[in-house]
């Protein structure tokens, strides 16, 4: 499946460096894409689950729609050979592989906010559980991220990956707000306040 996608997003952005091509690759075969894929076959209706897992929306869920989908991908490699498996993925995928995006668009909300956090501060954002609950088939995780002490973001899911990445997504929001306004010499927007959450002298 990568190899698929990896000859089809060259094929499409030749002039693209190895790091923005990698974002593009990422942005499809990565959970969230994968899910993205099953839902466009409505692959979630055809899934046999428990009675439990089907009645908290387990169709919808995308850890198991993108585990599915990898299923799927591999039946028809077996049963129809490499160049149709090939053919049916890139164009099942064509929306992204075909989107001139720009490069930050690409990258996951946790790599956005690092780059911004090291560039703009030099310091690395610090991910908190704040709670976890519900059965340990059903977890919900709530975190927060936190950026030289000061809290930027709270994020919740059923797994301690997404529930940071929500949190980084908001973090990222409130970081590019406010860098803004820095640059437009609005009062409160200088990144040493955007950094303490208070007005500097």
């Amino acid at each position: 499946m990568n190899l698929a996608v990896t000859e089809a997003l060259f094929s499409r952005h030749p002039a693209d460096d190895e790091g923005v091509l990698s974002a593009r690759r990422a942005a499809v075969v990565s959970s969230a894409g994968l899910a993205r894929l099953a839902g466009r076959i409505d692959l979630g209706a055809y899934l046999l689950l428990g009675e439990g897992e089907a009645q908290i929306s387990g169709r919808r869920r995308p850890a198991l729609l993108a585990a599915a989908f990898e299923a799927v991908v591999g039946a028809v490699f077996l049963a129809h050979g490499w160049d149709i498996t090939r053919a049916w993925l890139v164009d099942l995928a064509g929306p992204e592989i075909g989107a001139d995006l720009p490069e930050a668009s690409l990258k996951s909300p946790k790599s956005r906010l690092q780059e911004i956090a090291q560039r703009t501060f030099g310091v690395r954002p610090e991910y908190r559980l704040l709670d976890a609950s519900g059965p340990d088939h059903r977890r919900t995780f709530r975190i927060s991220v936190v950026l030289d002490e000061r809290t930027l973001g709270v994020g919740e899911g059923e797994s301690r990956r997404i529930a940071e990445t929500a949190a980084a997504a908001e973090a990222v929001a409130t970081l590019e707000r406010e860098l803004a306004a820095s640059d437009a010499g609005t009062p409160g927007g200088t990144a040493a306040e955007a950094r303490s959450g208070e007005p500097q002298p």
